[in-house]
């Protein structure tokens, strides 16, 4: 089930990255009094009570003159209607009810999208309420007033927030159809892949970087399977500023790959791999997901025997966090090696699902301990009890041990290792946890 997408939608200096750290639970965000400061931090995910969710910041606002405030606050509002499940509208108690306000309103009312109208910089709800009645006027039903340098009346905000997610997941749930997310940089040829596949052109492809207009899912039957190819080539506008332009691909690439099974990174062969393919590969790693990498343009590219080998070097290099992920290399113009994607999304969404039991799963794990001593401090020596896998998509596993702090990052990759070795788990990343218990 994927999770449901919280946009921040706000003017300048009300307390965006404020609210964003104190829900993300950690300083991810830069915060001066400076309007516009926020820079690159972009989602985070957060849980309230039993929900989980990814919230989003769309972006800081540079405080040029109030036409540029108010057109970049239509942007972000955009951008939030057109990715999040719901909404969060901050304003500012201090600075009171503004234009800009009122004609965001407007956008995100008529959007249809569930909204929660936010009042921050309420330090004492006794002397402020007064001044929150005011924003009654957006129409946007009942303001809730917080603090979020304090943390005041943050829960009834995230039970507000909930409220208008917890029936939508699960119809979702039952659509159990392969999804699976085109994500890249502008232009390298994603929806040329898609137009391939269907064998339509479904999407419009031109020669300029962020010409796609939306995110589109399309629907391909393949062998009497059909999968659901999610595009997030989408950017609704060229924008002028480089830096919007690639947050906004990255939020496009967060929403899609929350929704997805497997992601399918399209790298450009001419180009090779990039810092930005590495942020939008980061994006698949940290949830959880199948990874596929095409290499795409590649009958562009003049060939020796050891091309495709300096190739694999590269992009494994770049991409070293995840060996696991699968590699294609293809050319969505000619069709070259286009249909063995379907062959490799069957086989890593086989292994997202794979359940090993806990009986064969323990015998791996005593031959690797055997093969190579756990780390021991101060003459106590880790000990591994046993290890169980709780979850698929991904595949999570628990290892009981005697003492946590024992257990270095080092040693548990040599686990997972020795754990891929004998089940494969071919591109899908793996999760563990490390719980302690006395025995």
């Amino acid at each position: 089930m994927s999770k449901p997408i919280v946009a921040i939608v706000g003017r300048p200096n009300v307390g965006k990255s404020t609210l964003f750290n104190a829900l993300a639970g950690e300083e991810i965000s830069i915060v001066k009094d400076t309007p516009g400061v926020t820079r690159d931090r972009i989602y985070a995910d957060v849980t309230w009570l039993d929900r989980a969710f990814t919230l989003i910041d769309t972006g800081g606002i540079e405080p040029d003159s109030r036409d540029v405030i108010l057109s970049q606050m239509r942007e972000q509002a955009q951008i939030a209607i057109d990715t999040a499940d719901v909404i969060v509208f901050l304003t500012d108690v201090r600075q009171g009810l503004v234009d800009a306000d009122s004609k965001v309103a407007d956008m995100l009312r008529r959007s249809g999208k569930p909204v929660v109208l936010v009042v921050n910089k309420v330090d004492s709800f006794q002397k402020l309420m007064p001044d929150v009645y005011e924003f009654y006027n957006l129409g946007l039903g009942d303001p809730i007033p917080i603090s979020s340098a304090s943390r005041l009346g943050l829960g009834d905000m995230l039970d507000e927030v909930a409220g208008h997610f917890a029936a939508d997941s699960e119809d979702e749930d039952e659509d159990d159809r392969p999804k699976i997310a085109i994500v890249g940089k502008p232009n390298v040829g994603k929806s040329s892949i898609i137009n391939k596949l269907t064998g339509e052109n479904r999407v419009i492809v031109s020669d300029i970087a962020g010409t796609t207009r939306d995110a589109i899912d399309t629907n391909v039957m393949h062998n009497g399977q059909e999968y659901v190819f999610i595009d997030t080539a989408g950017l609704r506008r060229k924008s002028k500023v480089k830096e919007e332009l690639e947050r906004y691909s990255i939020i496009r690439t967060v929403t899609a790959v929350e929704r997805a099974d497997v992601v399918v990174l399209v790298i450009d062969a001419v180009e090779g791999v990039t810092e930005q393919d590495a942020k939008i590969a980061g994006i698949a790693h940290d949830r959880g997901k199948g990874v596929i990498i095409a290499v795409n343009k590649w009958d562009a590219i003049e060939k020796n025997d050891k091309t495709i080998y300096e190739y694999t070097n590269q992009i494994r290099n770049t991409l070293s966090y995840m060996p696991y992920a699968e590699m294609l290399f293809l050319s969505a113009l000619t069709g070259q090696r286009l249909n063995k994607l379907f062959d490799l999304i069957d086989m890593v969404i086989q292994n997202q699902n794979l359940r090993i039991a806990t009986g064969v799963l323990n015998e791996i794990v005593t031959e690797a301990v055997a093969l190579q001593q756990p780390p021991s401090d101060k003459g106590k020596r880790l000990k591994i009890f046993y290890v169980t896998q709780v979850a698929v998509k991904p595949p999570t596993f628990v290892i009981f041990v005697n003492d946590k702090e024992l257990m270095h990052f080092s040693y548990t990759r040599y686990l997972e290792n020795k754990i891929r070795e004998a089940f494969g788990f071919k591109g899908t990343a793996l999760k563990f946890f490390i719980r302690e218990r006395k025995g």
